[in-house]
């Protein structure tokens, strides 16, 4: 049975997107970063998948939708994290953040066919990365990849290079982390929540 994963931290003023500001405030962040779990919450409930798991740091709220089984994350680091999200599951996976609204269902499906290789990474802009399946879920390739470093999805896709395992790569997408970033993914993509809120959030801040 095949596993979709969003780690995801609840969208709390002052603790989530926090780069965001000074040009968008504490709780201005917060809306941003609560549309963008919404869409990315949509995409994963039309992508076929056996389970939809949102790993929560937080308590959920009516954002959640019907569909989602939430579990909370663990302490540590992101690196522990990310590794303990891929132990909860038995059979493939494809794990995703909260940082890309821009994400579709055909998008997330690729990530889970694993036909033809081991394992799939999305790569982010910024260095990081923004998804990573493994036909077989291994906690210990994530643990101790250095995290919020430029080097880190090329840390990340060593580990599976030099596991073995075949890997191809999902299209590289933008992470909004920054006012610029969300300002290029709300054009990237303005048919949802994110890309609405955002031009409304510009236009008061005009």
């Amino acid at each position: 049975m095949s596993t979709l994963l969003v780690i995801a931290k609840a969208p709390v003023a002052g603790r989530v997107k926090t780069r965001l500001t000074p040009h968008f405030t504490s709780e201005q962040a917060a809306d941003l970063a609560r549309a963008a779990l919404q869409d990315t919450l949509t995409a994963v409930l039309a992508t076929p998948a056996g389970r939809r798991v949102l790993v929560l740091d937080g308590r959920p709220g009516p954002w959640v939708p019907e569909g989602i089984e939430v579990v909370p994350q663990c302490a540590g680091g992101l690196d522990a994290r990310l590794s303990a999200a891929f132990s909860r599951v038995d059979g493939p996976a494809l794990l995703i953040g909260m940082d890309t609204p821009q994400v579709t269902p055909g998008l997330l499906a690729q990530g889970l066919d694993f036909g033809e290789t081991d394992a799939w990474f999305g790569p982010a802009d910024d260095g990081g990365f923004w998804a990573l399946g493994l036909a077989e879920p291994d906690p210990a390739l994530v643990l101790g990849v250095p995290m919020s470093v430029p080097h880190t999805g090329r840390e990340q896709r060593r580990r599976l290079t030099e596991s073995g395992r075949a890997v191809r790569d999902l299209p590289e997408l933008c992470d909004v982390d920054t006012a610029a970033d969300a300002a290029q993914v709300a054009a990237a993509v303005p048919g949802t929540r994110f890309a609405a809120l955002h031009g409304a959030l510009c236009a008061v801040t005009r």
